[in-house]
This record gives structure tokens, sequence and C-alpha cells, in this order.
């Protein structure tokens, strides 16, 4: 699956975004290490601090599923370009420190970024 495609994907599935508070929709779609591909969308609570992320509700879809290892993930929201958030790249650097992450204000101008320069010397308690 190429970039496109890939952003494609997060592009669709960001239309089931629950946001009405910021009305910032934001879609996932994460490629695993099997070539399968797990959606996320944000989904907005009143209490701010309960709210979930696109990235890591992908994350959470795939890890349900027996995936542990991803290779791509693409990001679109309704406003263009949008990255993860700190707590999104801390949660993927847990599994893959190599991530490739895509994003752009559509699928004609992408950027792809390797999770680790995203996240440079990132907590980690494995030794």
């Amino acid at each position: 699956m190429n970039e496109k495609e890939l952003y494609r994907i997060a592009n669709d599935v960001k239309e089931n975004a629950y946001a009405p508070y910021s009305g910032f929709q934001v879609g996932a779609a994460l490629l695993t290490q099997s070539g399968k591909v797990y959606t996320g969308v944000n989904v907005e609570n009143a209490s701010f601090g309960a709210t979930l992320c696109a990235e890591r509700g992908a994350v959470a879809k795939a890890v349900s599923e027996g995936e542990r290892k991803f290779r791509t993930l693409a990001i679109a929201s309704s406003v263009g370009e949008a990255m993860p958030c700190g707590i999104c790249r801390q949660v993927l650097m847990e599994f893959e420190p190599d991530l490739r992450v895509i994003t752009g204000k559509d699928e004609e101008h992408l950027k792809s970024y390797p999770l680790s320069e995203l996240l440079p010397g990132a907590f980690s308690l494995q030794k």
C-alpha cells in the first residue's frame, strides 16, 4: 500500500470523528507489518482529558486484534496537516520507533517523518 492510499483511508474515516467541542476531526490509518490497516478517529468528551485521539484509537484497535508491529501511520484532519500529539507519539514509540508518520493538507501534498525524529529522547522502561 502506498502513502496516498493509506492517507485516503485516514481522510475518509475522519468523517466518523466525534468532535462537537473543537470541530477538529481527525482520522488515522495504521498499516501493520502484516499488511492490515486499522483506523481510528478522535472522540471528544466534555471532560477534555478523556478525549481519545485518532492515532491512539487506531493503535488500540490494532493491539486488540493481536497486532504489535507497525509500519506506517497516516493522519488526516478537517483542517489539513495534523501531527500526532505528545501522548500519541509516546504511545506509538512504545511499539515502533521506526514508524513512518504521513500527513499533509491533502494526498497531493504529503510529508513523511520518522517517529524517532518527532520524539527524540523518548521515555522508555525497556533496558
